[in-house]
């Protein structure tokens, strides 16, 4: 094994909680990578300590463990981590991304690593059309990564319209594709309800998204009673 990954491997063995372990276990199902028990916030500091020194070098020996299912849930999400904290060109973090979005197998990963993905924000016109390829993929986690990543750094007043657009595009039966499709649209609501309501009271979308979105909605503490009230017409029986 890589002497980084070994390093790296005992810093988690030494903050792993097995009671987290079976918590957090609890909220990934499926079949995923074994997983130690290590909370968020300590991975972040593991994956910012590593990339700052060796990012490059951890990430190399990390996709040869991945390729021989010889990883555990936290590594791949240090993986994506790492991503995000390293100092690189786009071109750079788009080879890594490229290589690491097809490895997430579970909506933990995927999401805690596209919340770290800030430099997006910076270049969102490249960054847009980057994730809007992954919306034509097959993969229920390629597709998820793209939608998250949406919500987490383009709702804003230049990218609602196209937002909106590409999620009602979005047709994909998988689950965790179509929570992540209701997540999203309750934060366009939350900023931007005229826009987003149209897309409930032109009956746009399935039956499962347009129903847990709205009571996403509703579960908000930024949306008023009034507003509650009025969505809570518009769910389908």
């Amino acid at each position: 094994m890589d002497q980084i990954v070994a390093h790296i491997r005992e810093q988690l063995y030494a903050s792993a909680d097995d009671s987290y372990k079976d918590f957090n276990r609890s909220l990934v199902p499926g079949e995923i990578a074994p997983m130690l028990g290590v909370r968020v916030p300590k991975l972040r500091d593991i994956a910012k300590q590593i990339a700052k020194s060796d990012g490059d070098t951890y990430i190399d020996a990390i996709k040869c463990l991945e390729s021989k299912h010889q990883v555990y849930h936290e590594e791949l999400m240090l993986h994506g981590m790492v991503i995000g904290y390293m100092k690189c060109d786009t071109d750079t973090r788009k080879r890594l991304l490229n290589e690491f979005v097809p490895m997430i197998d579970n909506w933990a990963v995927c999401d805690c690593s596209c919340m770290t993905y800030k430099f997006m924000k910076k270049d969102p016109g490249d960054w847009y059309p980057y994730l809007q390829n992954f919306l034509t993929c097959r993969e229920t986690y390629s597709i998820r990564f793209a939608v998250v990543a949406f919500l987490d750094h383009f709702v804003n007043e230049e990218y609602i319209d196209l937002i909106l657009s590409d999620l009602k595009a979005v047709r994909q039966e998988e689950y965790y594709v179509k929570m992540a499709v209701a997540w999203a649209l309750s934060v366009c609501y939350v900023k931007f309800p005229e826009k987003t309501e149209r897309l409930f009271t032109e009956n746009i979308l399935d039956d499962f998204t347009h129903n847990k979105a709205i009571q996403k909605i509703r579960e908000s503490y930024r949306v008023t009673k009034e507003e509650k009230e009025r969505l809570n017409l518009l769910k389908r029986k």
